[in-house]
């Protein structure tokens, strides 16, 4: 026998033939399966030496273990006459051979609407990997809400729990055998097309032979052929030293998307997975899998998770996407920066991408977020799959996409009315129950109901990570973003924008964690005008029965009628409103004080500070409320406010009164004099500068706001910036309900009845 072949042995041949006639195939057929002569077909049954390569490929037909057949079974190549092989020769030999071939099928990507592939190099960003899974962590909600280092609900931290990251290439040095699990779209594919290319490129393993393998892919074969077979035929063919890479340790094996095989080849796959990876030890393996698919055991194998971008890497990608495009990765970031909501969700390398897309038409992200969420849930719910050809078969298939919005809509609203960003996998699955109770031909027996809902939950987690697993039986939605949308998509798709369903939802409007809620239900409303008009309703009624704080909002509207300015009488009003309670505070504003909802009341609303760029009569007001303001917290000093406006045309009795109340500020950096001033004269000084300007500018009353009321005109005036916010917004809403609002807005009750009437 030749040093490079086998022979069947009298036991096998007997097997190779009733394998032969179990699939009813004549040698003639064999071969002409496996496209070679007669002649070695007919040595193989015949117990004569037939080249290694060819037996193992006529037994792996055959569905037969060429170790169990073989004359003289060996664990390693047999040897040259010289009793060497030279390994490394035969391992540059097929990697140039297969070089083509990996660059060819992992060179490039293309994900959703991508018009054209784009080189992986071009846009590959380093993965890190987390060695513990998030989902398997003994934690409970109160230690996850800790870690998620809310800061004023502004980013919820959702995806920044800090867990220890470990750079991927580092991680799959560290273990022979990795299985990467990670949600719909965590960049997994990516990650392995990358060892591949970087392989094959000699930058990583160089010294092995990459072998990418699609599993869905091998589980679709028609002749169902065994993974080695498979890796010769439609991988490395007609190479015939595969063999000797594998025994001798020398592959990288990266197999793709093992919960992307259909149910029914599942365990098939599996045995040949393990089988595979049994028999040939030495080499490196590498698996993708999502997280929360069916329970895979590979006892070998180390259990990793694929970790959210972090603002480095979303940095990185997008620098990588926009270099040599007509829109700059600095635009794109700073979009970022100031929606943080949109930001949460580019921490998923797929709706990065979605993000790089929306942004690359136009420059900007939509002004109607609902419409941006609406196409990234769409990506989880719909395209992701679909695109790739990738049939789910669970019970949770039988739900059509708008059930399954519906679902978590419900899920969404339930759990955030209860402030559970964190909630228990059994509430979740109650909540499950209670809506598939409800569909046609739902199952009828409680037990039956609850393992349906133990589907469905591990269903949503794996097919569309929407929901996910945050700890052991802990869930949370993906993003605090999704689970504001289908909140605001309850109220308005859901109930049809009902009454009492708008009304359940203007009774947040004071409530800071709603605020986007609101944002999202009137971009996502065909009309906002009923939604709208009830908020306006809601805030006017805030402190309707408190006398003093109608007068306020009394006072604020003849001041604004007072002033001769070129502006909206409502920005007008919202100066006067935000500037009084910002020089009634401990302290006085800075001089740079900007009025926001003024501002974006009238976009020609513009305050820096100069005077020139100003209106005199809000320059005076502003100047005469501040220094009020330092004086009431022991602040004023010999600057005072004369030489500050001293290129304004005032009152000639008003400038003189001015000359004179500055003369008696004593210089300051006589400290003892200036202290002692302080102590015995500044309070009667403040009580002069007071009456001046009450006289004079009808400003800086002592309004002798309670702790209550303070608190109150907080939330009126959040809640009014909210409703300017969502008026602004990218929503349809008719213009006299446009018109209605803004004239009546910060207003005394008495006024806007009047002016309804």
């Amino acid at each position: 026998m030749s040093g490079r072949s086998l022979s069947c042995s009298p036991e096998g041949i007997q097997k190779a033939k009733r394998a032969l006639i179990c699939y009813s195939l004549t040698q003639k057929v064999l071969a002409e399966d496996l496209g070679i002569t007669r002649q070695p077909i007919g040595k193989f049954f015949t117990g004569k030496p037939v080249d290694r390569n060819l037996f193992v490929q006529i037994c792996d037909r055959l569905d037969l273990e060429w170790e169990e057949i073989v004359a003289e079974p060996a664990s390693e190549p047999e040897v040259n006459q010289d009793n060497s092989i030279d390994i490394n020769a035969i391992v540059q030999g097929v990697r140039e051979k297969i070089k083509p071939l990996i660059q060819e099928r992992c060179g490039t990507m293309r994900v959703l609407d991508m018009t054209q592939p784009i080189g992986l190099n071009e846009i590959y960003t380093s993965v890190n990997i987390l060695e513990k899974i998030t989902g398997r962590q003994r934690l409970g909600i109160d230690e996850l809400l800790q870690q998620c280092k809310s800061q004023d609900f502004d980013l919820f931290g959702l995806n920044r729990i800090t867990e220890k990251r470990v750079p991927g290439l580092e991680a799959v040095e560290k273990h022979p055998k990795l299985m990467i699990l990670g949600k719909p779209g965590a960049g997994k594919t990516t990650f392995l097309k990358y060892l591949a290319i970087q392989c094959i490129g000699g930058e990583f393993q160089a010294e092995r032979v990459p072998i990418f393998v699609t599993l869905k892919n091998f589980a679709e074969v028609a002749n169902k052929p065994g993974l080695l077979q498979h890796i010769t035929e439609e991988t490395i063919n007609p190479i015939s030293s595969i063999r000797d890479i594998l025994t001798y340790g020398k592959a990288l094996v990266l197999l793709d998307g093992l919960d992307e095989v259909r149910e029914e080849d599942s365990d098939r796959i599996l045995k040949e997975i393990r089988e595979f990876s049994d028999r040939f030890p030495k080499n490196q393996f590498v698996m993708t899998c999502r997280i929360a698919a069916r329970e895979y055991t590979f006892e070998k194998f180390t259990d990793v998770e694929v970790a959210d971008f972090d603002d480095d890497q979303i940095s990185n990608f997008a620098n990588n996407w926009f270099k040599e495009k007509a829109v700059k990765p600095e635009t794109f970031i700073k979009g970022l920066e100031e929606n943080n909501r949109i930001k949460e969700l580019a921490a998923s390398p797929l709706l990065l991408t979605l993000l790089c897309l929306a942004f690359e038409e136009s420059g900007d992200f939509p002004a109607n977020r609902s419409e941006l969420y609406k196409e990234g849930l769409d990506a989880l719910l719909k395209k992701w799959d679909a695109k790739r050809g990738i049939q789910r078969d669970q019970i949770y298939k039988k739900l059509s996409v708008q059930r399954k919005e519906d679902l978590l809509s419900k899920m969404a609203l339930t759990t955030f009315e209860e402030s559970d960003y964190f909630f228990k996998q059994k509430v979740a699955e109650q909540y499950i129950t209670e809506y598939i109770r409800n569909l046609p031909n739902a199952n009828t027996d409680e037990e039956a109901l609850q393992l349906d809902s133990e589907q469905v939950l591990r269903s949503i987690e794996h097919y569309h990570g929407l929901v996910v697993a945050r700890a052991k039986r802990i869930y949370s939605f993906s993003h605090l973003t999704f689970h504001e949308y289908f909140t605001a998509r309850e109220f308005v798709v859901v109930r049809q924008s009902s009454e009492e369903a708008l009304q359940n939802l203007v009774s947040h409007i004071t409530e800071k964690c709603w605020r986007e809620v609101f944002l999202l239900a009137v971009g996502m409303s065909p009309s906002a005008d009923c939604l709208l008009l009830l908020m306006k309703q809601k805030i006017d009624s805030l402190f309707a029965a408190d006398e003093k704080l109608q007068r306020f909002l009394k006072w604020v509207n003849q001041k604004s009628l007072s002033v001769e300015v070129l502006h909206k009488l409502e920005a007008i009003r919202a100066f006067y409103f935000d500037l009084t309670l910002a020089s009634a505070s401990k302290y006085a504003p800075d001089l740079d004080f900007y009025p926001i909802l003024a501002f974006k009341l009238d976009s020609t609303f513009i305050f820096e500070g100069e005077l020139e760029l100003n209106p005199a009569d809000l320059t005076l007001d502003f100047y005469f409320a501040t220094t009020l303001a330092h004086a009431l917290d022991d602040g004023i000093d010999s600057d005072f406010i004369v030489p500050i406006i001293a290129g304004i045309d005032i009152d000639s009795d008003l400038q003189q009164s001015l000359q004179k109340l500055e003369k008696e500020i004593p210089d300051r950096k006589d400290e003892i004099w200036f202290h002692k001033w302080q102590e015995e004269k500044l309070s009667a000084w403040t009580k002069n500068f007071r009456s001046l300007i009450i006289e004079y500018r009808n400003i800086g009353h002592n309004w002798q706001f309670s702790k209550q009321q303070k608190e109150l005109l907080k939330q009126y005036y959040e809640a009014n910036e909210l409703l300017v916010e969502c008026l602004h917004s990218n929503c349809y809403v008719s213009r006299k309900v446009r018109e209605q609002i803004n004239n009546t807005l910060l207003l005394p009750i008495a006024e806007i009845n009047q002016r309804q009437q």
